[in-house]
């Protein structure tokens, strides 16, 4: 697979703003089905792999005669990939094209796994878990970029959404399986089993253009067109009906100060109005996913520590949790266009901390009672988490959106990485109400962030929201 990127000419704005313009005109079909689920499966199975490490945990510590501290390191090592991976991959895909990216971080991901099923230590293990994540984190932000270019403004939100679905999908589906073939066949086999999709990266390869839009941006004004062109013919065959004529005069993006215009790369992301996006975006990501992955990650091993349950039971009531949380990406899905972006992520970050603030009032006494008030919190930050793939994208221009989410990325994988860390520590101390009280505090942060500092995008071009 070659990476390397073609020479680029200077961009031109007028092509740009017809390309943008084209975009608008093409109805919903089957067409932006089929490359959402090609992509969405990539997304799902990248998913599927980041949970594994939760499940395996405990048969790793039994099997290796791990202490709580290496535990948290083989948790973290993955996360500490992910970040170096998500800000990695934001430039290479701003330089080459998103679609050679996503393929080639499938199948960095599928070598991984295979490698893993097959670890003989626990430094083995850890090496390639930190390789594995290199490719997950570099995927997630890439894709969805890439979906968030290829759809008009109108209802984007349900459609990039329903996109991202497939990531809390692949978390769930990940957890029912691993809480099957984990107690069976052991964790090995586990790993085994996620390297198979790596074949995808051919499909991806082969089925799926490379965004119009990326490819007018570099001056590429020749194979935007054709590429553009065919999806339109594609759409107007799925359709069968002729596409409605380009509009003429597209509504205008607030005016760019001439810093704004030229800013690029990170330097870029600090440059005029993208300065308080990307403050604003780096905190949302952290603290949504420092709860989400504070939770999820040492469930399993809480349940069997402190209440004394059977792994599979363990398994079990993390999996109800998971569940949970897809019921609330779902929700906000339906809703995100509707209330807006500003709205879902502060009213989710807020419902969250609320849950978990109660059960640490009630005193987390028993595993149903941490069950019930888990997943009721797993409800609203995975319905948070899931709308900022969509927002982070619409909040910077074609030239750095990949970087730009690619650093909230990485300030996700910041949160998964601290996020265990801290539940470590203070489950280590015997806490389980304390676990629960900081993690809705952190909760309380986001939320209060979002609402005092989240700008809103819903219904307008990515042209209008970052010129």
């Amino acid at each position: 697979m070659t990476i390397d990127a073609s020479p680029d000419r200077a961009p031109d704005s007028a092509v740009r703003a017809a390309i943008a313009a084209r975009f608008e005109r093409l109805p919903l079909c089957r067409w932006h089905v089929t490359v959402r689920l090609i992509v969405g499966a990539v997304t799902f199975f990248e998913a599927f792999d980041q949970l594994l490490i939760a499940y395996a945990l405990p048969e790793l510590r039994h099997e290796w005669d791990l202490s709580t501290s290496h535990a948290t390191l083989l948790l973290t090592v993955g996360s500490v990939g992910m970040l170096a991976g998500a800000l990695l991959s934001g430039r290479l895909a701003d330089r080459i094209g998103r679609v050679k990216v996503i393929a080639l971080c499938v199948a960095v991901s599928s070598a991984a796994n295979l490698a893993l099923a097959a670890s003989p230590s626990p430094d083995v293990f850890m090496a390639l878990r930190f390789v594995q994540g290199l490719a997950i984190g570099g995927e997630v932000p890439v894709a969805a970029t890439f979906i968030a270019e290829i759809t008009r403004s109108h209802q984007r939100g349900r459609f990039v959404l329903l996109y991202e679905l497939v990531f809390p999908a692949g978390l769930t589906v990940g957890a029912l399986v691993a809480a099957w073939v984990v107690p069976i066949l052991g964790w090995r086999w586990m790993y085994a089993i996620a390297a198979v999709p790596g074949l995808l990266c051919v499909l991806v390869r082969r089925k799926v253009p490379e965004s119009p839009r990326w490819l007018a941006d570099h001056g590429r004004t020749d194979e935007a067109a054709a590429v553009m062109t065919g999806i339109e013919k594609d759409v107007e065959r799925i359709t069968g009906k002729p596409l409605p004529p380009v509009a003429t005069a597209p509504p205008a993006p607030e005016p760019a100060a001439p810093s704004e215009a030229a800013a690029s790369g990170l330097r870029g992301l600090f440059t005029g109005r993208y300065r308080r996006r990307t403050l604003v975006i780096g905190v949302l990501w952290f603290t949504g996913y420092f709860v989400n992955y504070g939770i999820t990650s040492w469930l399993p091993t809480i349940y069997q520590n402190r209440y004394d349950l059977s792994l599979s039971d363990a398994l079990l009531y993390s999996t109800v949790t998971s569940c949970a949380g897809l019921l609330g990406c779902l929700v906000a899905a339906l809703t995100v266009d509707r209330a807006g972006r500003r709205r879902v992520i502060t009213g989710c970050l807020g419902g969250a901390a609320a849950m978990l603030l109660v059960l640490a009032v009630l005193g987390a006494r028993t595993p149903v009672e941490v069950l019930v008030w888990t997943s009721l919190a797993a409800v609203f930050f995975f319905g948070s988490n899931i709308c900022l793939y969509l927002y982070t994208p619409e909040l910077f221009p074609t030239r750095m959106r990949a970087l730009g989410s690619s650093v909230g990325g990485a300030m996700n994988r910041l949160g998964v990485i601290l996020g265990p860390i801290v539940v470590g520590a203070v489950h280590a101390g015997g806490s389980v109400p304390t676990v629960f009280v900081m993690l809705g505090a952190v909760a309380v942060v986001g939320a209060v962030v979002a609402a005092l500092g989240a700008e809103e995008t819903a219904g307008r071009r990515l042209e209008e929201v970052s010129p």
